[in-house]
């Protein structure tokens, strides 16, 4: 209360201060304007989660991919990072039922150039998981996915439905006393070196599921 009065004194002087000398120059006071700049104001509010819930949130709509030495004079590799995938659950344990688990899979469309180029194939896109938040080890990632121009036998690109993370016991999960679990993924995009150039585009789709073990 103190600083607010002081505040208001400081004001009211100001302003007589302002009367006085407009006053003795005779004449009404204008400003002059040396310009302005406009302020954008953001503000993220996330989705009320009902409790008795499981959900899932993503923290952005994009993921972009810039080049980086691919090591192979016949490949390119663009790399990005996944934004942060949330998957939250307010349900109580007994609503839960024994040998249930919740897994978040991804899968990618084809890239899409925009001045007509090829499409670079959804295989062509991989990406290695990473758990940020484990629950003490109930939640595990998924294995890396290599693209069609690896070798191995994972190297199939994001064309079908591919884990992310999971936790393998939901009662468990809960239990353990978390109501929320977060992974993101490393990126990458691998092509051949006489790849058309320009834009390209994909959408990665990313969804919650729950089933019942065995």
């Amino acid at each position: 209360m103190k600083s607010s009065q002081g505040l208001s004194a400081r004001l009211a002087v100001a302003a007589v201060g302002g009367l006085l000398l407009a006053g003795t120059a005779g004449a009404a006071f204008a400003a002059d304007e040396f310009g302005d700049s406009d302020v954008d104001v953001n503000v993220d509010i996330a989705p009320v989660v009902a409790p008795g819930s499981l959900s899932m949130t993503v923290a952005g709509t994009s993921a972009t991919l810039t080049e980086v030495a691919s090591g192979d004079a016949l490949l390119r590799q663009f790399d990005g990072t996944l934004p942060t995938v949330t998957v939250t659950d307010t349900r109580a344990v007994d609503d839960i039922g024994a040998d249930r688990w919740w897994y978040v899979l991804g899968q990618a469309t084809d890239f899409v150039g925009d001045a007509g180029q090829p499409a670079i194939g959804a295989g062509h896109l991989g990406w290695t998981p990473d758990v940020i938040d484990d629950g003490d080890g109930l939640v595990l990632e998924g294995d890396q996915v290599d693209t069609v121009e690896d070798g191995g036998p994972n190297a199939v690109g994001l064309v079908d439905q591919e884990l992310l993370y999971g936790a393998f016991d939901s009662a468990a999960l809960v239990d353990a006393g978390g109501t929320s679990w977060t992974a993101n993924a490393s990126l990458f995009l691998k092509t051949g070196a006489d790849v058309a150039p320009g834009s390209y585009s994909s959408t990665l789709t990313l969804s919650l599921f729950e089933d019942a073990i065995g």
